[in-house]
């Protein structure tokens, strides 16, 4: 039986593609390494707020998916930063982008996706109810809809932006990510060679997650009683407020499924439940070169040596890499592009 089909242990290892680098996030610590515009590769760790100083309720099933979807979102925004600046981004003007631009950049990218994955799905399916029924759709005909139109614009969104280059080149730093990581589950060298045999789709992959997130959301809005206020228009401002509030809810519970999921992978059940999941990922990781498992690989190493060993590991290390045959090419240019992947690579699902 080759590495690539051996039996797999559970890891709570999650990770994330930045600019030009990876991310990845263990019990204790997380790890990002960067390319620089001059080969040079950036490593740094840092430790990960302790998780017995938090509260037990913090802890309970569901709250647990809310409170590790804020780390990661927060994480995200460390990352992001860090790799901006090692990556060589510029902002217009030629000047460094500064950690207050990236998370600005960042939040106004959180705002356009409620506008597009929660408010337009909902204005959709109020015009299309109006045009083809008189009063519109109502109780589960109407959740159904607004579903099924936002897991639609959710698959133009993702198709849109893999056509972008640059984008590409994130998405297959997804998947070195995803290689590497398979490749520790296995017991695998954690070399470019034996790394780069195993497929780039994961169980526990961002990308998954918040396709889960779309199917949980239909039967979560399904089940909440929505009033009757000021007419249709209050009616659909009262639907739209209701989606945002109810968006953690949402993510703790999907949170969950992948979860159970990861751990049960093998289960045939689950693998029914995971596979749209899995087929989206095709969309969203790009085969890799050596140079960028290289990448995933060192941010790798310094969350393992942290949990073996369980002494802390110098910050801001710089490696000179020795000469690969495989080239990289040169930084992406555009933050745009960049965050619009990182919606997509965030590994919300680690364990938390």
């Amino acid at each position: 039986m080759s590495d690539a089909h051996a039996a797999a242990k559970h890891t709570h290892i999650g990770g994330q593609a930045v600019l030009e680098g990876v991310m990845m996030r263990g019990k204790f610590n997380w790890a990002i390494a960067v390319r620089g515009p001059d080969e040079t590769i950036h490593v740094e760790q840092s430790e990960l707020p302790s998780s017995g100083a938090r509260a037990d309720w913090m802890r309970w099933p569901i709250v647990r998916g809310v409170v590790a979807l804020y780390d990661t979102l927060a994480l995200a925004v460390k990352a992001f930063t860090i790799s901006a600046k090692f990556a060589g981004l510029e902002a217009e003007g030629g000047e460094q982008l500064t950690s207050k631009e990236v998370g600005i950049s960042l939040a106004l990218g959180l705002i356009i996706a409620i506008a597009l994955f929660v408010a337009l799905p909902a204005g959709v399916t109020f015009a299309l109810g109006a045009l083809l029924r008189k009063g519109g759709f109502t109780g589960f005909v109407w959740n159904v809809v607004d579903g099924i139109i936002r897991i639609g614009i959710f698959f133009i969104y993702i198709w849109a932006i893999s056509r972008v280059p640059d984008i590409q080149r994130v998405f297959a730093y997804h998947g070195a990510e995803h290689k590497t990581i398979h490749a520790y589950e296995h017991g695998t060298p954690l070399e470019p060679g034996p790394i780069q045999k195993f497929e780039t789709l994961h169980v526990r992959c961002g990308t998954s997650f918040l396709l889960m997130v779309m199917f949980v959301a239909i039967f979560v809005y399904s089940i909440i009683p929505i009033w009757e206020i000021g007419g249709a228009w209050g009616t659909l401002l009262v639907r739209v407020l209701m989606r945002i509030l109810l968006l953690r809810v949402i993510a703790g519970l999907a949170y969950e499924a992948i979860k159970f999921a990861g751990a049960h992978s093998s289960n045939p059940v689950v693998k029914v439940l995971l596979w749209p999941g899995l087929m989206l990922q095709k969309m969203t990781t790009r085969q890799p070169d050596d140079g960028m498992v290289e990448i995933a690989v060192m941010a790798l190493r310094p969350v393992l040596e942290r949990e073996e060993t369980g002494e802390i590991i110098p910050t801001g290390e710089w490696i000179v890499p020795e000469l690969r045959d495989v080239e990289p090419e040169g930084p992406a240019e555009s933050l745009a592009d960049h965050e619009a992947a990182a919606a997509i690579t965030g590994e919300a699902v680690a364990d938390a």
